[in-house]
């Protein structure tokens, strides 16, 4: 097994910035199939399935990444990509979703309580102030003080959902060079398609609303083609940006890049929704970009190559 990636600041935010867009264009690329009249489970499930098909000759050519780490591959599909969207939706049936959401975004949280306590691991201070402002910026964003007649069972859902999502950055940060990230995702979403088709009965879906036309951003286009993109871009290339991102940076700060999702859905949502933001929001939206740009510097850059150093010791000596 080769050494792990060293860490990397640039490339690192490139790819948690490609998460933050593609996973924030979920839920703009989802409103058109629920506004038709599909169940938001079943747009979960073809997401993931969506997902899996297009992965699937990934999979076939990397079958030996499922028998050499069967484990990893079974907790990607049951937590990050089963998991955090089952019980997402579970909550929001019982609590108002901004709340649900505020909630779910407390898994980078988490994964600093993770890494402090139980593996005993020094937090960088930057790391804490930049996750703390990002969930500051995240109930401003969400006004969550609009409403808090909280169910309990719905907030343990959503804790649930945030437990889940921790658990995204953690494997995403245990895999090692001899793992290839989108392999470990094509099983991951068959894993979850799997699980979440016993939960969305896919026999039960209107699949004729993928025929008929939909609105999108002023636009008709047939339904099957945000449906598409949510499996491409929003779980397939989101994913394994994510996990690019999380084995550049870390656990921690990528999960506080990651808030720039919520920014994303909002202003895409503003841009093809007509959905305007209040300037509370605009604050949060400013609030979060700006934890997370304090959280990412806390990365260190990349080490120089061996021949930069020689070169810098060369020019040292006397």
């Amino acid at each position: 097994m080769s050494a792990p990636s060293a860490r990397h600041r640039p490339s690192g935010l490139a790819f948690a910035l490609g998460s933050a867009l593609a996973f924030g264009g979920s839920g703009v690329f989802a409103r058109p199939l629920l506004d038709a009249g599909m169940d938001s489970l079943h747009v979960t499930w073809l997401r993931v399935a969506g997902a899996a098909l297009l992965l699937l000759p990934v999979a076939a050519a990397h079958w030996r990444v499922a028998r050499r780490r069967p484990l990893l591959v079974l907790a990607y599909g049951v937590f990050p990509m089963a998991g955090v969207q089952a019980l997402y939706f579970a909550a929001v049936a019982r609590i108002p979703v901004g709340i649900a959401l505020l909630i779910e975004f407390l898994g980078p949280v988490l994964v600093l309580l993770w890494l402090r306590v139980v593996r005993r691991t020094l937090v960088s201070p930057a790391a804490v102030v930049g996750v703390v402002l990002a969930v500051a910026g995240l109930g401003l964003l969400l006004e969550v003080w609009a409403g808090m007649r909280l169910d309990a069972i719905g907030v343990a859902l959503a804790l649930g959902a945030a437990a889940a999502q921790a658990t995204f950055f953690l494997l995403g940060d245990s895999m090692g060079e001899d793992t290839d990230p989108l392999a470990v995702i094509a099983f991951g979403s068959l894993v979850a398609t799997v699980l979440l088709g016993a939960l969305a009965r896919p026999w039960t879906i209107p699949w004729g609303l993928l025929a008929d036309p939909v609105p999108l951003g002023g636009l008709h286009v047939p339904g099957w083609a945000p449906a598409l993109w949510l499996g491409l871009v929003c779980t397939a290339v989101a994913y394994f940006a994510g996990v690019s991102a999380i084995r550049r940076l870390s656990p921690q700060v990528a999960g506080a890049v990651a808030y720039l999702e919520v920014v994303t859905a909002i202003v895409l949502a503003w841009v093809l929704l007509g959905e305007a933001l209040t300037p509370v929001q605009i604050l949060g939206a400013a609030v979060i970009v700006t934890g997370a740009f304090i959280a990412q510097t806390a990365v260190p850059g990349a080490p120089a190559p061996p021949s930069d150093v020689r070169r810098a010791d060369a020019t040292a000596s006397p």
